[in-house]
């Protein structure tokens, strides 16, 4: 952190738990719980302060908590960053900028898992190198389909593995003629109208953006 601020780069870090900082958000824990308790579902609550530990900082910082009380138990949080709070407040802070951490952490995976950008058992460097590179544009182009043909479907929020398990790897029979490809599904198949939905948007946006503006 004093590196970073030495150097003027904002940072927002996760900071470690410790009965300080928990006594700090007391009144909050209380609130979450009383919340929790009464409707039956997890409560959060947030507090904003500055803090600083017994001796190996060199300065006060601003800290953010959130206070939580979920499955019958307290679960606090902290984090600890650079950003004014004229940037974010609180809440935005944690569940807005912080907590893409775990999402971007999820489209790694994702791309490793999903698409095995993980093989990269080849002899050489060179090899490997353009595995990654196939699995990367693979993931670009399921992130398309996803995004452009697949939007308001159930797909919509799937991951690359269910796309390509569930709607990519599926018999159908194909026939390729001088003035069609006409692809034919089983009439079970439970994919079959999002995969139309998908195939005539991803069409309309081809068009769309072949055509002068």
């Amino acid at each position: 952190m004093a590196w970073c601020e030495q150097n003027r780069v904002d940072y927002l870090f996760g900071l470690a738990r410790n009965a300080r900082l928990v006594a700090m958000i007391e009144e909050e824990l209380a609130a979450a719980r009383a919340a929790a308790e009464k409707t039956g579902r997890p409560a959060r609550r947030f507090k904003d302060f500055q803090w600083s530990t017994l001796d190996s900082w060199s300065q006060e910082r601003r800290v953010v908590a959130k206070a939580e009380w979920t499955q019958g138990e307290a679960n606090p949080h902290f984090v600890v960053t650079s950003l004014k709070r004229s940037v974010a407040g609180a809440r935005q802070l944690y569940e807005d900028i912080y907590c893409a951490r775990g999402d971007m952490e999820n489209r790694i995976k994702e791309c490793q898992l999903d698409l095995y950008a993980d093989r990269t058992s080849a002899q050489t460097m060179r090899a490997n190198q353009l595995r990654l590179w196939f699995a990367s544009m693979a993931y670009v182009l399921i992130c398309a389909l996803r995004r452009i043909g697949l939007a308001e479907t159930t797909f919509a929020d799937a991951t690359c593995g269910t796309i390509r398990l569930k709607l990519l790897k599926i018999g159908a029979l194909v026939r390729i003629s001088c003035r069609r490809i006409k692809i034919a599904m089983a009439s079970a198949c439970p994919a079959a109208e999002e995969w139309g939905r998908a195939a005539r948007r991803l069409a309309k946006a081809t068009k769309a953006r072949a055509s002068p503006a």
